[in-house]
């Protein structure tokens, strides 16, 4: 086999992920981030792979949409799911990972192939492409103006689309009221669960909302524009749709028992570990465009944060990604470009493993088209074949970011006396059957890939 040479175009987790899988297929690969030396708003060093947001890579449920994706990228080879086993530190049903050391993780993997050459430079133009070359355009959302009027130029006129994103903070621990934080994990009341919670009764519920209200928010650009995504609504957005928003969505206390009282709290806050000494947590599900001053004086009025620190506050950022059902071929190349692939977030998905997903496609088409071969992409009855689907094909709607989900998997038909339960564990196992399917036919062989539970069992989460 002739080598060729793959240029990717972003060090984050879509681009890490292609990187690895063109390495894995025996060709060289020039991995090109401007961070350091360029920031992006989000962004706070130059590391490979760098997680802005949350540290969860979501559930590993296998009867979860979720759970099924990151079964199936283990099975093809994933190195973030590697990286996520390697770094991970405890967080109930979900992977949840310690920040440096699953950029370590993936840094030192790639950087073990010769051929891995990483170029700490901003690319502003697409140069001409070499007989035995291929570009992948992993930039992600936050992509510089000058490859952003690049890629526009690919797109024959397709409009670039847009969101907001938020991100929540990161509290130290050692700053936490423990008298009154208590530790467990929804329904489980042993008091060594995976998450901190932070109690409210009805009367701190409503002077909390009435100080989010009130606390002086960010501007923002375009104002007059912001779409943000449904999965990711800063708490003041949330609040705008009503006072009990909260209360039902990221402060639900469901499952949570008070020791203090005894009783199930009001509303609560959870508390994620952020590395594996536990020595950060993050605020899970609250994302906020309050201005930082006024995230310390609001959230240090939650009980137990008194006297709280922060190692991160939370922040507003905007988003990009294109309309990719317009500008793509099948196998995630540019229509207009056919050596030219386009990776990760921008592509019109949302979440870590689901642009590493596409990160993982992208690499295999690109390694296969410098050969003169194709890539068989996973049929649409996998959640990564479904997403895959969705960003190359569309949807009946107009196209917005996409979480991996069991609504994109072909239904079911409704049976007499069956619950959504059995429902949601049946659609999962003929997942399951689909891809252990195209596994074998990509493959060669009649190998089935690993279950959710096997892979966690494995992987000692």
């Amino acid at each position: 086999m002739k080598k060729a040479l793959i240029h990717i175009v972003g060090g984050g987790l879509a681009g890490c992920e292609a990187a690895w899988q063109c390495l894995r297929a025996g060709h060289e690969v020039r991995l090109y981030e401007m961070r350091p030396k360029k920031m992006t708003p989000a962004h706070s060093t130059g590391d490979l792979a760098e997680l802005v947001c949350s540290n969860s890579l979501k559930s590993m449920l296998a009867d979860s949409a979720p759970g099924l994706l990151k079964s199936e990228m283990q099975a093809l080879d994933s190195l973030i799911l590697k990286a996520g086993a390697h770094a991970a530190v405890p967080a109930g049903q979900a992977l949840a990972v310690e920040r440096t050391v699953f950029s370590q993780y993936i840094l030192e993997a790639l950087e073990s192939f010769p051929g891995f050459t990483r170029v700490d430079a901003e690319v502003t133009e697409l140069p001409a492409i070499g007989e035995n070359e291929a570009w992948i355009i992993a930039s992600g959302p936050l992509t510089s103006q000058p490859l952003v009027d690049q890629i526009q130029g690919l797109c024959q006129g397709s409009r670039r689309l847009h969101f907001y994103d938020a991100i929540a903070p990161i509290l130290e621990t050692d700053s936490i009221d423990e008298s009154i934080v208590f530790r467990a994990s929804r329904y489980d009341d042993s008091g060594d669960g995976d998450y901190w919670n932070v109690p409210l009764n009805k009367e701190e519920y409503e002077a909390f909302v009435d100080a989010v209200i009130a606390a002086e928010k960010m501007p923002l650009h375009d104002f007059e524009d912001v779409a943000y995504f449904e999965s990711c609504l800063p708490i003041e957005v949330m609040i705008e749709r009503g006072r009990d928003t909260l209360r039902f969505g990221p402060m639900k206390p469901v499952g949570l028992t008070d020791p203090r009282t005894g009783h199930r709290p009001w509303a609560a806050v959870q508390l994620r570990m952020e590395n594996k000494e536990g020595t950060m947590v993050s605020m899970v599900g609250f994302q906020t465009k309050m201005k930082w001053p006024e995230q310390k004086r609001v959230f240090s009025m939650l009980p137990g944060l008194k006297d709280v620190e922060f190692f991160r506050f939370g922040s507003v950022h905007r988003n990009s990604y294109l309309k990719s059902p317009d500008v793509l071929n099948a196998d995630l190349s540019f229509k207009t470009a056919p050596r030219i692939f386009l990776a990760g977030q921008i592509t019109g998905v949302e979440g870590y493993t689901e642009s590493a997903a596409i990160g993982l496609l992208a690499g295999r088409a690109a390694s296969a088209k410098v050969q003169n071969e194709s890539f068989l992409m996973p049929p649409a009855g996998t959640i990564i074949g479904a997403l895959y689907r969705y960003i190359t094909e569309g949807g009946l709607g107009d196209f917005q970011p996409m979480n991996a989900n069991l609504g994109l998997l072909p239904g079911l038909p409704k049976q007499r006396g069956m619950g959504k339960p059995q429902r949601k564990a049946l659609q999962c196992a003929r997942s399951r059957e689909v891809f252990a399917a195209y596994q074998a036919q990509i493959s060669g062989s009649s190998k089935t890939y690993q279950h959710g539970e096997e892979w966690n069992a494995q992987a000692g989460l």
